[in-house]
């Protein structure tokens, strides 16, 4: 601002460039910063704009005059160079802008940052490299097992706790996994007698789909409902919380889940200031066309202090639970992975239903790399003093495999062992 010249903040998603827009637009004013999405297009002559990075790509190859003048390109989240799909857009952006551009790149969970540095310096020049590997907010992680909430990691005996001493696996958490199996199987996995299936595995006939209370939503294999999970955070103090559920249809079904439930989170009084703000905002929009949308649940989720939010979503209705989460009004967010990224909203607590998800093209395990992006979401620095990142045990799942866990600094950081950053 100070040298007279344009600033570009580029992100990877609608809801973080939404979030970033309004954070400048409280420190320099409406008239200095503008917004640039497949949604919104505000004041995009401004000194500086928030965008998406595909808006920046399709900017320069189509010689916009909007990047007259620039100086600066921040882009956020920029270990998406990596992602199989969308990652040569910031590739060819970061290759592509002139020379006079200043480029500040910044990410949570590049683990090869000098390699990286020493590429950008081949194709952007001097480059400086900033390091900082301390979380200011603590994160504890931990594993839900049927609806026993357990700590992932215990101090070894004799190690003195947060000052680096070591740690392992939750004996007791071992213990519960393995009577939970007995139990959802009715046989032990190494017991020579269970029976098998046609490859060999075993049998589970006797296990519901609806858990062994019978609760709708209930997960497979004697997992809490999303109901049970939900309230039992509430009486943990563990809300706000997001639970990543990889699916649209899911974060919807989960809402109606808790609505049969009957759930609340907020007071009653609260709820109906909700409804009164959400029907001014959707006065427009007619009756028919809120039908088709899902308005009913929508709003009475909202009135309860949960919601859904994803990219199937009308862009109205995601402002407006962001709006309300961020408020502290919602108090449980059903999500895919449209809050994964940089979102900074109050959430004390990150659930993941499963540590399997579709890349694309399959169904693939949860990287290191994914697992700090989702669980970085609990304990924001500034809005909450600890964050809580629970993954809901599923029959098969083993601790002391699954994301590298064992190489997760344990107890109060978040850091994980993140795959390198890749490039063409």
């Amino acid at each position: 601002m100070r040298t007279g010249r344009k600033a570009f903040y580029t992100t990877p998603i609608k809801a973080l460039s939404n979030q970033k827009y309004n954070d400048l637009v409280a420190v320099h004013g409406p008239d200095n910063v503008g917004l640039l999405t497949g949604d919104s297009s505000i004041n995009g002559e401004a000194p500086i704009v928030v965008m998406t990075t595909e808006v920046l790509r399709n900017m320069m190859y189509s010689g916009s005059h909007t990047l007259t003048n620039l100086s600066y390109v921040v882009m956020d989240e920029v270990h998406y160079l990596a992602d199989r799909f969308r990652g040569a857009v910031w590739e060819e952006v970061i290759i592509h802008l002139p020379e006079s551009v200043q480029v500040i790149s910044l990410s949570a969970t590049v683990s090869n940052a000098e390699e990286f540095g020493d590429w950008l310096r081949t194709v952007r020049g001097n480059t400086e490299v900033i390091v900082s590997e301390h979380r200011p907010v603590p994160l504890w992680q931990h594993m839900m097992v049927g609806k026993r909430m357990m700590d992932l990691f215990v101090q070894e005996p004799g190690s003195t706790p947060g000052e680096g001493g070591t740690t392992r696996i939750n004996p007791e958490l071992l213990e519960a996994i393995r009577s939970s199996e007995r139990a959802t199987t009715g046989w032990r996995r190494d017991d020579p007698g269970a029976p098998r299936g046609r490859r060999g595995k075993v049998s589970n006939k006797h296990s519901s789909n609806n858990g062994p209370s019978g609760d709708r939503g209930a997960l497979p294999g004697g997992t809490a409902s999303r109901a049970q999970v939900i309230e039992q955070l509430d009486r943990a103090g563990l809300l706000p919380a997001i639970t990543f559920i990889f699916s649209r249809a899911g974060c919807d079904g989960a809402v109606g889940q808790l609505l049969s439930r009957n759930t609340r989170l907020i007071p009653i009084e609260r709820g109906l200031e909700i409804r009164r703000k959400v029907e001014e905002r959707v006065a427009e929009i007619g009756d028919s066309d809120l039908s088709v949308l899902g308005y009913r649940d929508f709003v009475e989720g909202l009135t309860r202090g949960f919601a859904a939010h994803h990219a199937g979503m009308l862009p109205l209705f995601r402002e407006l639970v962001e709006e309300f989460f961020t408020a502290g009004d919602v108090r449980a967010v059903f999500a895919t992975e449209t809050l994964a990224l940089g979102i900074n909203m109050p959430a004390r607590t990150v659930v993941l239903e499963k540590l399997v998800k579709f890349n694309g093209e399959s169904h693939a395990p949860v990287t290191p790399a994914e697992y700090t992006q989702l669980t970085g979401r609990a304990g924001r620095r500034g809005i909450d003093f600890e964050g809580h990142a629970v993954v809901l045990h599923r029959r098969g799942l083993d601790p002391l495999m699954s994301l590298g866990w064992p190489r997760l600094a344990p107890s109060n950081c978040a850091q994980a062992s993140s795959p390198a950053i890749t490039w063409r």
